[in-house]
Formats: structure tokens, sequence, C-alpha cells
């Protein structure tokens, strides 16, 4: 190779190098998934919230993976509170019956849920709606507890374009925990919505909040947003078990793919995509076979044409015209025969002139004026040059109308 493409060689691995580099170096995008999942460290995930709760509530924390059916299927002997929360908990109608069964026992069941089953907000008398952030052209929403005991904060979240409520309140059986509001830029008065109730069941009680962020680990990170979550757990009693739901979740709990380890560690990942690479380019250029140079055998060539004109000149070198002149017509007449099938033992019969020229498609002139030039060249001993060539002329123009040229 010369020096040239050596020189290019190295520009271009130290471009992918430098590319390489700058890749790895970039920081890393956020996830911003709402998974909820209790190991998750990503700002939706709720890493911090199962931490605090192990700490606050020691000894009374319970992890639970399996469905709430199937864990309240022996109720005697399971009492406490169950905490749901994800971007929506949906039950199904078994599980919610079982749940609602459980908590008039005189059991806490705690979801905190942007969205409710319609069952569960009859069952309550309430209903939810939308709240929007009016005339601002960021989100920007206010959330606080009402309770005088509950000392805090109130605190702003800008992640969210809109939040829910409930509406239409059973104020005799409802007790308002949290109201959140957004900021007005007109004279009009600021409307707060209810965000989070409690309301007794039986012998229990069942908490709602249409906020679960509140419960993520960006939420509680940010600023003074502690406090806020704090006075939501602060609900929870502390004697009683607290079994905190892990089947409820919109990530996963765990991986099944073998490639997440690669796929969600930076070095790993790189180490995969330059094995990829080196791969690549071992199958380009060193996955070829190599064999010896198979030699090039020149093909033997068709020497008929060749013999043919050889024969040829030695009939017209000796001088025997009538013989070439014989086989000329000879060839002709099975021409005729074979690719018209027509008879051609009378040619000067005229029904065989006519069909002749209407199967070569040649004017009967035409037809006419060949048939009686092979009559004579036949029965002549001696044939000039001049006549052949004529008829050989004679021939190839009737060859190119049968053939439509």
């Amino acid at each position: 190779m010369s020096k040239k493409g050596w020189i290019y060689i190295t520009i271009g691995v130290l471009t992918l190098a430098a590319l390489f580099a700058m890749e790895y170096n970039k920081p890393k995008k956020i996830n911003w998934y709402p998974s909820y999942v209790s190991h998750h460290k990503i700002p939706y995930g709720t890493y911090i919230l199962n931490d605090l709760m192990e700490k606050y509530f020691p000894n009374n924390v319970l992890q639970i993976q399996k469905p709430p059916f199937e864990l309240l299927r022996r109720a005697d002997s399971i009492k406490g509170t169950y905490f749901f929360v994800n971007e929506t908990v949906s039950f199904e109608e078994a599980e919610l019956n079982a749940l609602l069964e459980w908590v008039d026992q005189g059991n806490t069941l705690f979801v905190a849920s942007d969205y409710f089953e319609k069952k569960l907000l009859d069952t309550l008398h309430l209903e939810q709606t939308n709240v929007y952030n009016d005339e601002q052209l960021e989100p920007l929403f206010y959330y606080e507890l009402v309770n005088p005991k509950i000392k805090h904060k109130r605190v702003q979240f800008t992640k969210d374009y809109y939040t829910t409520s409930f509406d239409r309140l059973d104020t005799l059986r409802t007790t308002v925990l949290g109201q959140v509001y957004s900021p007005s830029d007109s004279t009009d008065t600021t409307t707060k919505h209810v965000n989070t109730i409690k309301q007794v069941f039986g012998n229990g009680e069942i908490i709602l909040t249409s906020f679960p962020k509140a419960f993520t680990n960006y939420f509680i990170l940010k600023d003074n947003n502690q406090e806020y979550t704090a006075g939501l757990l602060s609900y929870l009693d502390k004697n009683e078990q607290i079994y905190m739901d892990n089947f409820h979740k919109s990530g996963k709990s765990f991986y099944t793919s073998p490639m997440y380890l690669f796929l969600n560690t930076k070095e790993f990942k790189w180490a995969y995509y330059l094995v990829l690479i080196g791969a690549l380019i071992y199958i380009i250029f060193e996955g070829k076979r190599k064999q010896r140079a198979i030699p090039v055998v020149t093909p033997l060539k068709n020497q008929t044409l060749a013999f043919t004109r050889t024969i040829a000149d030695m009939y017209f070198e000796k001088g025997e015209l009538p013989l070439i002149t014989k086989h000329k017509i000879d060839y002709f007449l099975e021409y005729i025969r074979s690719k018209l099938h027509v008879s051609t033992q009378n040619l000067e019969d005229e029904t065989f002139l006519r069909n002749l020229s209407l199967r070569s498609n040649t004017d009967l002139k035409e037809v006419k004026t060949l048939m009686t030039m092979i009559s004579k060249l036949k029965a002549k001993q001696y044939v000039t040059e001049t006549e052949l060539k004529n008829l050989n002329q004679k021939i190839q123009a009737f060859k190119a109308n049968v053939d439509g040229k």
C-alpha cells in the first residue's frame, strides 16, 4: 500500500477514536420513565421512598411481589396497611372486592395513582377531573396539606401540564387531606382542588391521593419536598404492618434479558459495541476465503463458421459455381419446406406460388421471378458469378420478408 493510503487509514482511525471518546464521555441521558419500581434509582422510581419506609417504620415494612388477591386469600392473618403507588393503579373486580372486604375488617388501604377505576370511585361516591395550567406558559402546580398540625411549606411541581383531582365529594364521609392549584395571572380568585382524601370504610379506612409523583425519587430529593411526602406518610400507623405493593408497577421489577447488564452499564455497553465493530472489520478484511489463484482457461472457439467459409472458398476458387448454386438452391427449398410448410415439387404451379407469396409476406411477382430464376439455374450446366450473386440477393430478400425485417 502506498504512503498516501496509510495516511488516509490513520486519519480514519483517529477520527473514529475521537468519536468514541466523545460519545463515551457524553453525559448519560436521564430516564424519565414513570416506573415506580422500588429498586429503581431513576427520577420516577421509588428507591428513596422504600429506603425511608424501612428507616421510619423499622421491622414493619413488608415488600409484596404477588397480586393482592393472592395475598389476601388468608385475610384473617393479615392486618395493617396495604400501600400502592404507581402512575395508574387499576384493580380487577375480584381483586377490588377482596381489598374492600379486607379494609372493612379494620385495615387501611393507601393508593397513590393519577387515575382510579370507576367502581372504586363509585363505591366511595367520588369523581375525578383534570386540572390544567391556565394562562401559564410553563407548567406549574402548587401542592399543600390542609392539616394545620402538619407543618410544611407548600411545594411546587413543574413537570406536569395537568394533574387530576377529586370532584363531588361526599362531605359527610370524606376528609380532605391535600389540595392542588395553579397560579393565576388574572385578578380571579385561585381555585384549589382536592387531590388527597381519607374516607372511613366499614371498620377501616381508605386514603387516596392523585399525586403519586410525591413518592418518587425526583420529588423527595428536590428542595424541601420531603416534608410534603412525610406529611402524607404520617397518616400510616407506625404500630401496624405496612405491605408495600410491587405488583402493580409500570416498570419491570426485574429484567429477564441477559443483555440488560451490558446495555445498562456504560463500560460494558461500549465494550460490546467494540466487539461488534471488530467482528465486522474481521469479516470485511479477513473473512474472505483464501486459496490458490484459479487459472483462466480460454474456452474453445466454435470453428463451424470458419470451416464452412473455408469449404466455400475452396469451391469458389476451383470454379465450382454450378455446384455452389445447386447447394444454395437445395438449402433454400428445404428452408421453404421446413419454415413455411409448403411443398416444392412443382415450382411453377400457380397455387404453390400464391401460397408461398401469402406465407412469406412477399409480392407474388417477386415470388414468380425468384422461382423462375431457380428453375433456369437448375437446368443450366454453367453458372456465372453474376447469376450466383443475383440468386443470393433474391434469396436474402425473400428471407427478410419472411422474418418481417
